[in-house]
């Protein structure tokens, strides 16, 4: 009798614990299988970042008030402002509406394309009329986006200058100014009251060097320097040495410029510029002992964000490297070789003739050129992951756009370019579409160029947010993401 009630009461027991078991068993395999979900979904997720710019829409549009966010190199470093953008000054002195629209600035941004091109000596030389200034300095180009702060004269006067990596002589305005000079944020510069200006002599070899072709421009004893700009932009006046000061530490005595007394064009209230081209004029060259012919800049996400410009100083393990291309050593221009192109993650199919006229990177150009062959794959890709957006009309130099005012949230595929060297840049998100009509009008911020024989150009917009460093003396130009935060 005993062992049949245990019997009976292990196998109650029993039957008690089998649902137990059962619902502990459920609650196991649920866990698990929500574990196995949420690894897959984290994986497609990780996935899915790897070639894809998941933002906002808003976040693409460029906001109205300054934001100061960006970091400088440990090396002497000067704050880059967007000449148009709320950061910089000059535009909160005029009307917002003396500002260039979105078709002004690409109609310039083609003036100066063609200009390089014409400069580059695949593709001849200007007209004869042209050809004849007396100063290779600056000409044919159009003015610059990006503005910075320097000093010249003794005592120092501060003056806005656009910096520019396809131009080499540095010049501002000059009292006395005739009627020809335009509007600018600080006073002109006045030689009388500058007890370290000197004019430069007709008969010095540094009057020879400004020379073009061995044609010297003098008035009376003086050296004259022209510069001529693709919109139209230019400069005239005397060849001169005033001392330039970048910080209390960092003062040149003797440097070259042009005191410009005839001025007119597109150079947003800026008083000149700064040239920082490859040639002996150039302010590389110029300041080679102290730098090294190495500077570095990063160019904000949007024009309502600083930047900076850096000079000397260590280059961070970071930054990799892409050699200068010697087929652009006798111009005014750094040279690069694109491999590859890839978009979403993918490599593009594009024979590497394509890219056999080199590539141009240039600070003052907006938007980047490629050749036909490599542009039509690159923008035939873009669309093939941008189905799930509406297309529209095409505007200026774009002619891949997108309507994203219904959506808040946008998926972006990721734009690649890769250098020789294997040297890889995954452009910002902010340099892959550019906002040409608010929500209502995104582009591909890239354009073809008229023919594959013509030299590529790899514009500002795409070198948002990156460091990029250029190393004179060692001939190659790097680049280091994250570099403005």
């Amino acid at each position: 009798m005993r062992w049949g009630s245990t019997a009976k009461r292990r196998a109650t027991l029993i039957s008690m614990a089998t649902p137990i078991c059962s619902i502990s068993l459920f609650i196991n395999v649920f866990l698990l299988l929500r574990s196995l979900s949420e690894g897959y979904a984290a994986k497609e997720n990780e996935a899915t970042k790897s070639y894809l710019h998941i933002v906002e829409v808003n976040s693409l549009l460029p906001p109205t008030a300054c934001n100061h966010s960006s970091k400088a190199s440990k090396s002497l470093s000067l704050e880059v402002v967007h000449r148009h953008g709320p950061c910089n000054g000059i535009l909160n002195q005029e009307k917002a509406t003396d500002a260039p629209s979105n078709i002004e600035i690409l109609l310039r941004d083609q003036y100066r394309v063609d200009s390089i091109h014409a400069r580059l000596p695949s593709r001849g030389k200007f007209p004869e009329k042209q050809a004849t200034l007396p100063v290779p300095s600056g000409t044919s180009i159009g003015a610059a986006d990006y503005v910075v702060t320097v000093g010249i004269g003794t005592p120092k006067k501060d003056f806005t200058l656009i910096f520019d990596t396809g131009s080499d002589i540095t010049w501002t305005q000059c009292e006395p100014c005739s009627k020809t000079c335009y509007k600018q944020k600080e006073p002109r510069l006045n030689p009388s009251k500058s007890s370290s200006y000197k004019n430069i002599s007709c008969s010095s070899a540094v009057c020879d060097l400004v020379a073009s072709e061995g044609t010297k421009t003098c008035s009376s004893s003086a050296c004259l320097y022209q510069v001529q700009y693709g919109d139209g932009s230019y400069s005239i006046g005397l060849t001169a040495t005033e001392t330039l000061t970048l910080s209390s530490t960092d003062v040149f005595k003797n440097f070259l410029f042009g005191c410009g007394q005839q001025n007119q064009g597109l150079f947003g209230g800026a008083a000149g510029l700064l040239g920082l081209g490859r040639t002996k004029l150039a302010f590389p060259s110029q300041t080679a002992k102290t730098y090294r012919k190495l500077f570095s800049y990063c160019l904000p996400a949007s024009s309502s964000s600083n930047g900076y410009l850096s000079f000397g100083g260590k280059v961070s393990k970071s930054v990799k490297f892409t050699p200068l291309s010697a087929d652009f050593d006798s111009t005014p221009f750094y040279g690069l070789d694109i491999t590859e192109l890839s978009v979403g993650g993918r490599k593009l199919s594009i024979d590497a003739s394509a890219f056999s006229a080199g590539t141009v990177i240039d600070s003052g150009t907006v938007i980047s050129r490629l050749p036909p062959t490599a542009y039509s794959e690159l923008s035939s890709e873009f669309k093939k992951l941008m189905t799930d957006y509406p297309s529209t009309s095409g505007y200026s130099i774009f002619d891949t756009c997108y309507d994203f005012s219904k959506y808040e949230t946008v998926r972006i595929p990721k734009v690649g370019v890769t250098f020789k060297g294997g040297v890889e840049m995954d452009i910002d998100v902010s340099g892959i579409l550019y906002p040409a009509n608010g929500s209502k009008k995104f582009c591909l911020a890239f354009a073809g160029n008229g023919d594959d024989s013509d030299t590529s150009i790899f514009g500002n917009v795409q070198q948002r947010t990156y460091q990029v460093v250029y190393d004179g003396v060692k001939g190659r130009v790097g680049f280091a993401p994250g570099g403005c935060s």
